[in-house]
């Protein structure tokens, strides 16, 4: 039963560590960037757009498909951030508790 006791109040803590977890990545903004800066899109951690930041000299008929394209990579690339930030951020949750293996988190 002691080794019962040890899960729940592990159980406990991680669901704890884990609500502090969610909170920090709503708060969280970060930038993904194409075409050397010249496209910026800011995500919150749980990858809500926030922002898109298109550098004038795109503004042409001419590079609309460019700039459709830089919009996707920049996407893509703050996207990829927040994947990163999240994994980092469960990482640090989980860190110290023996969990079964093949357990993965977030269920």
């Amino acid at each position: 039963m002691k080794n019962l006791g040890n899960m729940l109040k592990q159980a406990q803590q991680m669901q704890t560590k884990m609500a502090e977890m969610q909170a920090k990545l709503e708060s969280t903004e970060v930038e993904g960037q194409a075409g050397a800066g010249m496209v910026k899109v800011r995500l919150t951690g749980k990858g809500d757009l926030r922002r898109i930041s298109i550098d004038p000299s795109l503004m042409t008929a001419d590079d609309r498909e460019v700039l459709e394209d830089l919009i996707v990579a920049a996407h893509a690339d703050a996207k990829q951030k927040v994947e990163a930030t999240m994994a980092e951020e469960m990482q640090k949750a989980t860190a110290g508790m023996s969990l079964p293996p093949g357990l993965k988190l977030p269920f």
